[in-house]
């Protein structure tokens, strides 16, 4: 049976937690570099604490992330009277773009973190992917029933543009403003659409 003192633990190791989460939050908000030790100290707690409730820095930013980002219905409503799925792959690829970039510092960290160890890669929110099958949707009573390979191929294909690595090749590497680099990549994901469309029984 919970005694009152444990009751109290619990709520206190909950109320950090939150408290750990919040100011992840506060940070990807404000556009500030997202650093383990800057999320303790806003926090009000010690890095060691920070550390205890997520073991690194990947897992804390996802649990941050979440709820931050609407649904993938949700973030293609604008365009839910459509069932062109180029017109939303055009919409959900910059949607998610300008959702990168407008918290890019949290972005690149998580990144960088998985990048360093693959094996967290796991840990990535993965918003893309949820994006990409909401837009195609109107395809899966189409081609996926003609042809799922080809739609799982397309999906596969934009999973390689509509992505913040993709986003910062063309702004870091390209020297692209942000604006022409997410232009680029809505084109891109576009044409890739089109041409699978094109060349399925269903166009």
């Amino acid at each position: 049976m919970m005694t009152g003192s444990d009751t109290g633990r619990v709520n206190q190791k909950k109320r950090t937690r939150v408290a750990i989460v919040q100011a992840c939050r506060e940070l990807i908000r404000s556009g500030a570099t997202v650093t383990m030790p800057d999320v303790a100290r806003l926090a009000l707690v010690s890095e060691a604490t920070a550390y205890r409730y997520f073991p690194d820095l990947a897992s804390l930013v996802n649990e941050a992330f979440d709820g931050m980002w609407p649904s993938p219905a949700e973030a293609l409503g604008p365009v839910a009277g459509s069932r062109d799925p180029v017109e939303r792959v055009a919409f959900a690829c910059e949607f998610l773009l300008r959702g990168v970039l407008s918290s890019q510092t949290a972005v690149r960290a998580m990144i960088a973190a998985t990048i360093t160890r693959p094996e967290q890669a796991a840990t990535r929110p993965g918003i893309r992917f949820g994006l990409i099958e909401e837009a195609l949707a109107p395809l899966n009573d189409t081609l996926g029933g003609t042809d799922p390979a080809r739609l799982t191929q397309l999906k596969q294909d934009l999973a390689a543009v509509v992505s913040a690595e993709a986003l910062f090749s063309l702004t870091d590497l390209a020297r692209l403003t942000p604006e022409d680099a997410i232009a680029s990549l809505v084109r891109t994901a576009t044409t890739v659409t089109e041409a699978a469309l094109g060349t399925s029984s269903t166009a």
